[in-house]
């Protein structure tokens, strides 16, 4: 029986989902270097449609029939879902606790019908499609009066925790406002009421003007390493405009987004020797008006390195690459993927 618990300590709720245990193990964790997973056997792969549940959102050719082949990008519910849409959420005391049913959806972004294709691998097109099946996603499932907040994310490479090595990201819709979205807005309230400025459009602002960490940027979008980075060449990802929710970005900006996320890839790939990854979008939750001080961005993580006790009993951080290094490095045409800066 899944179920969500609330820690009293810290307001934190745990998703309890012992069905995901079931899930099969498609990536080998023999860690030497080589993928050994045979994409006949794929269930994300071009021909094995039949071996996901039915799409709910797909990118299709003008003759090609849902659930069949001849597809670009297809959006499926997970097969052993964190939370499951049927049922309500019957929040409620279990003695001194509180609890409520797994209420929520769990659905699979497939990227690319090839299983060998990385973000740094395809086409703008590509890249810019999944970002609009993220709006269309968002869009349709905050619909659902039983869900307050929805988060899209990617786990790139066994190190990131995906089983399938087959390139995806996920969409989990919540009945709860996640402790840590709280907190953040939070902070941008307490700052937009001393300031009268929205927290991240000062950092943006900042940030442009002395140029020291910016990785990239275009006329919509800046990626830059965060000030207080907690991983070695963390990076981020902000609209320059203001904007609240991902959801409400204007189509002909996808474009931009696209090719800004592709190039921070691709540096990556090419510095990192094409480390795994989260890239994880923090969005505006539904409830209230929070339209003036909060901001939407994307942080990529790149996993070079571990977290240890220190980082999970305090939640602060040891970082061994200073952000204007790591922005330095991912800037310099010489570093080819040689995978000298990995850290231990």
């Amino acid at each position: 029986m899944s179920e969500i618990r609330r820690d009293p300590l810290t307001g934190r709720w745990v998703v309890y989902a012992p069905e995901r245990k079931r899930r099969p193990q498609y990536i080998d964790r023999s860690h030497d270097g080589i993928d050994h997973s045979v994409s006949g056997d794929c269930p994300f792969c071009n021909g094995n449609e039949a071996l996901t549940p039915p799409e709910v959102f797909a990118y299709r050719g003008d003759h090609s029939k849902a659930n069949q082949e001849g597809w670009s990008l297809r959006v499926v519910p997970n097969k052993f879902p964190a939370l499951k849409v049927e049922g309500g959420v019957g929040r409620g005391a279990d003695g001194f606790y509180d609890r409520m049913n797994s209420v929520g959806a769990h659905e699979v972004l497939i990227e690319t019908p090839s299983h060998n294709q990385g973000i740094g691998d395809m086409t703008i097109s590509n890249v810019r499609q999944i970002f609009y099946a993220y709006k269309s996603r968002l869009l349709d499932l905050k619909k659902d009066s039983r869900f307050r907040y929805i988060k899209l994310f990617k786990n790139h490479g066994a190190g990131a925790g995906a089983t399938i090595p087959h390139s995806h990201s996920q969409i989990i819709a919540l009945p709860v406002v996640p402790s840590l979205l709280k907190e953040k807005v939070e902070i941008a309230r307490r700052h937009y009421l001393a300031k009268e400025r929205c927290l991240c459009c000062d950092i943006i602002a900042h940030e442009r003007e002395l140029q020291h960490r910016v990785l990239l940027e275009n006329e919509d979008f800046v990626v830059l390493a965060p000030y207080a980075s907690r991983y070695p060449f963390e990076l981020s990802l902000y609209p320059i405009q203001h904007k609240t929710r991902f959801e409400d970005l204007d189509d002909s900006l996808l474009e931009g987004l696209a090719r800004a996320v592709k190039n921070t890839i691709e540096r990556l790939n090419r510095v990192l020797d094409y480390p795994d990854y989260h890239w994880i979008l923090t969005n505006a939750p539904f409830d209230g008006d929070i339209s003036p001080f909060f901001h939407w961005y994307l942080e990529i993580i790149p996993l070079i390195t571990g977290t240890g006790g220190f980082e999970l009993g305090t939640q602060s951080y040891i970082n061994t690459v200073f952000p204007e290094e790591a922005v330095e490095i991912l800037k310099d045409p010489k570093y080819t993927g040689s995978g000298n800066h990995h850290q231990s």
